[in-house]
């Protein structure tokens, strides 16, 4: 008999503004994901000395984020002394790829239970800051891309221009998901996914603007327009801004992943099961694309098409990124971030692979959908996809 990859539980912390004073910036990282580690096994009341492994995401891993921050975590957690940890980086689809890790193993027999999980506390460990003072190219890419490599921000504008989206349309996006996260939150949608952060009181993700609108945005300056940077890309009208993108959040998550025999035999309920999966590399200069052969990919995986899926997942980075993804998949925009993104929800980069597992997996449960996409654009130009299907 094949064996299924199930997902038991997923939990994540609210999230906090990524920034000193921010929810969530007097936690330390390691005890931030300790945290929703300790919480996902007691309530599912699984013995921690039963876990094969914990897969977990980070991007900056430096300072208080180094020396494999997951295996410290797990220590923190009070998890057995073998119970051993590892940290990844596929940049912002880091915990998205360790749950495809740890389904993998399940399903490959390696193992029978696995923790996946994310972590990222932009206050405290700067974005970028792993690579500050240093090259991360070197001589062969920089021959490869003589013109030059760009950050995030600017591949968002790129994609802005390319597929025609004014700065309107862009603030109307951004709007939309602070609209929906903001109704997710007043009726209670998040109340099964955000646990309690040891010392914080609040369970109300910090980031999140009632009232946004397209106006309201519309007076926010260009964030990444610098004089260099506008005499090479002349045809840009820099419409990227603080309100259209993703806020530097801090957050952890996680989610239990394990065989579908080992469930039953402890007598769990799983929630989900993986599917399929997927991931693509994709131009280095419009790095954030991926997500749409990511989605193509996933898709022809599993048998299914966009007629089947009840639910996406499609992150945010940008307001740019998921427009574009809709234009060229033809999806149907309601069901895309139902209960809002990352531009109100926050992306704590290497957390928030799993911070969309978790959403997903309870809109699913609160409508009754079957199939959920999730999908991911990565720094340097990849992208991850799942699909996964209701119990």
């Amino acid at each position: 008999m094949s064996r299924e990859a199930v997902i038991v539980d997923v939990v994540r912390t609210p999230v906090g503004r990524g920034k000193p004073g921010g929810l969530l910036s007097g936690i330390h990282p390691v005890d931030l994901l300790a945290g929703v580690l300790d919480t996902l096994v007691n309530r599912s009341d699984l013995d921690p000395a039963l876990i094969d492994d914990v897969i977990g995401g980070c991007v900056s891993q430096i300072g208080e984020q180094s020396y494999n921050i997951t295996r410290n975590a797990v220590l923190a957690a009070g998890f057995p002394e073998h119970v051993p940890g590892t940290t990844i980086d596929r940049q912002c689809g880091s915990s998205q790829q360790a749950a495809t890790f740890a389904a993998q193993a399940v399903l490959a027999g390696q193992a029978d239970i696995v923790i996946a999980c994310g972590v990222e506390s932009m206050s405290r460990v700067r974005l970028g800051s792993s690579a500050a003072g240093a090259d991360p190219y070197g001589s062969r890419i920089r021959s490869r891309y003589p013109d030059g490599l760009v950050n995030q921000g600017v591949s968002a504008e790129l994609i802005a221009a390319k597929w025609g989206f004014e700065r309107d349309e862009l603030d109307a996006y951004a709007a939309r998901s602070h609209e929906l996260a903001a109704a997710a939150q007043e009726a209670g949608s998040f109340a099964s996914e955000v646990v309690p952060v040891p010392g914080i009181d609040s369970l109300t993700d910090e980031t999140v603007r009632p009232g946004t609108s397209a106006e309201s945005l519309g007076g926010l300056n260009a964030a990444f327009r610098t004089d260099d940077l506008a005499g090479r890309f002349p045809e840009l009208d820099w419409r990227i801004t603080p309100g259209n993108s993703s806020p530097l959040t801090d957050g952890a998550s996680a989610a239990l992943i394990m065989s579908a025999e080992r469930a039953d035999q402890l007598g769990l309920t799983p929630r989900a099961r993986f599917r399929s999966f997927s991931v693509v590399g994709s131009d280095p200069l419009y790095m954030l694309t991926g997500v749409i052969p990511a989605t193509e990919k996933v898709l022809a995986r599993s048998g299914l098409t966009h007629d089947d899926i009840d639910a996406y997942e499609v992150n945010e980075a940008f307001a740019s990124v998921p427009l574009a993804w809709l234009a060229e998949t033809g999806a149907d925009a309601a069901k895309l971030n139902p209960r809002g993104g990352a531009i109100a929800l926050g992306h704590a980069l290497g957390s928030s692979g799993t911070r969309l597992l978790t959403t997903l997996v309870n809109q699913l449960e609160a409508t009754g959908g079957r199939y959920g996409l999730q999908t991911m654009c990565e720094g340097g130009g990849m992208a991850n996809a799942t699909i996964i299907e209701r119990i």
